[in-house]
């Protein structure tokens, strides 16, 4: 499923208009984004949770030429299935 087929069910399940579905789910995913870019955990009960690992900078090595090179620190988003869809899915 990808996010217009999520707006197309929430239109048809709610009996919306489109303009409206697409609202709930962009308000949904911004502000998701937001929380984890502020470093925040988003957790929906039962079903999953979202958040930001830190990595510190490492050596690592250029495959092409085998040269050493300085991995910069970051920060990546994480997604954890929650015990329900876990379940759910491995029906």
């Amino acid at each position: 499923m990808n996010k217009i087929e999520l707006i197309q069910n929430l239109q048809d399940t709610a009996d919306i208009t489109k303009a409206k579905a697409t609202a709930v789910v962009e308000t949904l995913f911004n502000e998701m984004t937001d929380a984890l870019a502020k470093g925040e955990r988003v957790e929906i009960r039962g079903f999953c949770s979202f958040f930001v690992k830190d990595y510190k900078s490492y050596i690592g090595r250029n495959p092409k030429t085998g040269e050493n090179v300085k991995i910069q620190p970051k920060k990546l988003p994480f997604f954890k299935a929650g015990k329900e869809l876990k379940e759910r899915v491995d029906r």
